[in-house]
Parts: C-alpha cells; structure tokens; sequence
C-alpha cells in the first residue's frame, strides 16, 4: 500500500479523536459539569482528494522560505508588522492578559494599608488632643463553591484564545499578501506575452499595410491588420493597469514605500514563485485542532462553559474572612497613650435570597453562549475540513492539466510560427494566421494561469493548515 493511499486511513481515524481530546483535556481541568466538556463534532470518515505527488514532507512551520523568493519573505514580515489585524490580535492578548491576573486575584487575600489624623474634642466628656492610627486590613473570599476558580478558568481559556487569534491574523495577512505578490508575478507574465503579441501584430499590421499598396493585398485584410494591433495595444495597456494595481495593493498591505517596493520588484519581474520541491506526504490529524481558528474556537467552548459555572454560584452562599491590625498612639493635655489593636472578623456570610430572576436570567445568557460557541467550534472544524479537501482538489487539479497545458502551449506556438511563414510567403491568408495568433496568445495565457492556479493551491493548503501552527508558539509577553 503506497503512501498516497495509506494515510487518509489514519488520518480519518484520528481527526476526531485529535481534536476532541484537545477540548476535552482542557475541559477537565476546570469544574462546571456538562457544560464544560468538549463538544461532539463528526468528522468525515476520510479523506477524499487524492495528495499530489508523493513527495518529502514539508516543513509548514518555515512554509515561505522554500520559496525561491526571498523577497516574497520580506514582503509578508513588512505586512504583518503593519497589520492593524495583527495588532489589534495583540492587544487583545494583554487585555485577556490583565482580565485573567484579576481573575487569579480575586482566588488569594486582599490587603491594604489604612492611616489616619485627627485633633479635637469628640465630645465635652473628652480631652482635647491629637489621635494618630496606622494599620493593615485584609479580607478574603473564600473559593469554597468554585465560582472565583471558574471564572479564573474562563480568563485563561479567552487568554489562549486571543494567542490563537493573534497567530490566526498572522497567518491571514501572510496568505493574503502572498495570494497578491503570486498575482502580480502573474499579471506581470501576462504582459510580457501581451507585448510580445501586440509587437507581431503590429509588425504584421505593418507587412498587410506595404503590401496592399503594392496592390498585393486588399485594402480590407489591412484594416483588419490594423484592427488587430490596435486590439493588442489595448490589451496590453489594460494589463499594465492590472499590475500597477497589484502593485498598490501590495503597498497598502505591507505599509513600503511605493517607489522603492517598485525597485525591488524589478528584479524578478514577470516570474512567478515557486515551492522547492514542497509536496505534502501526510497531514496530521491534529493540525486541524492546531489551526489557530479552531483553537480559538475551542477555547471559547470552555470559556463559556466557565461562565455558566461561575454565573451558577452567584445562588449560592459567600464566604467572606476580614481582619485587621494597626497601632494608635494619643497625645491629649496631659495624657499620652501608645497601644495595638486587632480583630479577627467578621466572617460574613452571605444568603441570595430574591433577584427578581436576575441571577436565572445570567444563567440562560451564559448556557445560549455556550449553545453559539458549540455550534460555532463545529462548523469552524467543519470548514478547515473542507479547506484542507479544497486546495489538495485544487493541487491535483492543477498537476493533472499542467502537461496537457504545455504541450497545447507549445503545439500552438509552433503552429503560430509556421503559418505566420507561410503568411509572408504568400502561401496562408490573414485570417488563418490571426486565428493561429489568437490560439497561440489563449494557450499561453492559459499556461500561466495554470501556474499561478497551482502556487495558489499551495497558499491556500498552506493558510488550511493554519501556517504550521503548534500549541507552542506564542507572541512574545
């Protein structure tokens, strides 16, 4: 059994087991019940597109650099430094930060220092003096039903959830910007074809045009002629604007100057970049709980079950402990007292008895967002499922018409050249050879595509992957 078809069995057994433990191990960790397990989700029974080739198995996590590219590397750093998405994913991951460090402290004591001054007379029975306290006051909450430790979990779970997200931008802004950088590449090899083409015509234009006055052609295969490379012309301007939108697309994603991105472009213009031999020999089943999304996604599943645990507490009694310490001193006519105090208490406990269903209505509100977050952690799950089937459709596609595109590309070539020598030799009519330009230009155009179809393929594989992702990385504190 080859490798092509051995792996979708493992992977089909697998995938869910994969990802519903990563849930599932996290889910364990807090308490809460039924609410805070992992939700069901089916996965397929197999894969079903076929793998291209069989190659080695590529390093997701260093996925660009095995572009012959550098520059397609420098432009997706540039981008993601100049992402508002990104940066926003990162503000998100220290305001998820804070909110869990407050979380943690509402679990231990409270302490604070208290001082105060005073002179006079409190009442007529009272010296005339000066009254100075120092002290420390502390107070507790004690955890005894769980409800702090949940919400401390549901902080957690929105903390990973926001790294998550923020590696999800990461891998966004890396796709979308070398979806536009394999775009330009391949408008800019459009225009070479449509110059190429449009200078044949012209100097055919030019041929049709001495010979019709000569009175060896009609004056209407000349005007035809001359319809042609205006024609062409007109292709091409329209093309050479495509590129210089592409070109303004890429300096708005990645924040270059335009001048100098243009400089830098110049260098490997028209020339499309290509994976070094990267073929993917197996994908592993727990990718698609690694994805960035789905984790995301998971990690708002346990969040939500937290808060519906933490919410359920609010019915319950509290448990408070307070105490206090402190020193006071008293300087009166004739008296000066200097002394300690302290108090143990009290221990306050404290019984709900009526809300008017506020505390109901809390809890409905967290079950129906835990009810949305389920749903929306499956279909996510579902989605990178069908992403990942989407581009290895796409890549097998394009492997198989890549041969057939050729060998079209270069038949119409040579049939273009040798009626184009007939053409001038008197021995092919216009017509036979503009519709041979015309199959020639399509072909070509056609071979391009199909390249760009397939590095595209790669890119989308690579952002159905979610770039490589492991639970390890993270952004720097």
């Amino acid at each position: 059994m080859n490798r092509l078809t051995a792996w979708p069995r493992v992977l089909s057994r697998t995938t869910l087991l994969a990802s519903t433990l990563a849930l599932g191990a996290c889910a364990s960790l807090a308490p809460g019940g039924e609410e805070r397990a992992a939700p069901a989700v089916q996965a397929p029974a197999t894969w079903q597109s076929p793998l291209p080739h069989q190659g080695q198995r590529s390093d997701l996590a260093r996925w660009w650099a095995q572009f012959d590219d550098p520059l397609l590397s420098q432009l997706i750093e540039a981008a993601q430094d100049a992402s508002a998405s990104v940066a926003s994913a990162q503000s998100r991951i220290v305001q998820a930060r804070s909110a869990r460090t407050v979380a943690q402290a509402a679990l231990g004591p409270s302490a604070a220092a208290t001082g105060s001054a005073s002179r006079g007379q409190p009442d007529i029975s009272a010296l005339v003096g000066t009254s100075l306290s120092a002290g420390l006051q502390a107070q507790w909450e004690l955890d005894l039903l769980g409800g702090l430790g949940a919400a401390r979990d549901a902080a957690d779970a929105r903390l990973r959830g926001a790294a998550a997200s923020w590696h999800d931008a990461r891998v966004s802004v890396a796709a979308e910007v070398a979806t536009q950088y394999l775009a330009l590449r391949a408008c800019e090899a459009q225009v070479v074809q449509s110059r190429l083409d449009a200078q044949s015509r012209s100097e055919t234009a030019r041929l049709t045009d001495l010979s019709a006055r000569a009175g060896f052609q009609a004056p209407a295969s000349a005007a035809l002629a001359r319809a042609s490379a205006a024609q062409a012309n007109a292709l091409l301007t329209q093309q050479q604007a495509q590129c210089d939108l592409a070109i303004k697309a890429l300096v708005a994603l990645s924040g270059l100057d335009e001048p100098a991105l243009r400089q830098r472009l110049a260098a490997g213009a028209a020339r499309l970049p290509q994976p070094a031999a990267i073929a993917v020999d197996a994908v592993p089943a727990q990718v698609l709980a690694q994805r960035p999304d789905v984790e995301a996604a998971a990690r708002d599943v346990l969040a939500a079950g937290a808060d519906i645990a933490q919410t359920r507490t609010q019915r319950l009694p509290r448990i408070t402990l307070a105490g206090s310490i402190g020193a006071q001193h008293f300087n009166g006519v004739g008296v000066n007292l200097d002394g300690a105090t302290w108090n143990l208490g009290p221990v306050a406990v404290t019984l709900p008895l009526f809300d008017g269903g506020a505390v109901d209505a809390r809890v409905q509100s967290a079950q129906a967002r835990l009810a949305e977050a389920r749903a929306a952690y499956a279909a996510r799950l579902r989605l990178a499922v069908r992403e990942v089937e989407d581009a290895l459709v796409q890549l097998q596609s394009t492997s198989a018409r890549s041969l057939d595109a050729r060998t079209a590309a270069d038949g119409f070539a040579a049939s273009f050249t040798a009626t184009e020598a007939r053409y001038r030799g008197g021995l092919a009519s216009l017509f036979e050879l503009e519709d041979a330009r015309r199959s020639a230009v399509q072909a070509q155009s056609t071979l391009i595509e199909l390249q760009r179809e397939r590095v595209a393929a790669w890119i989308a594989l690579y952002r159905a992957l979610g770039g490589g992702w492991t639970a390890d990385t993270a952004p720097a504190s």
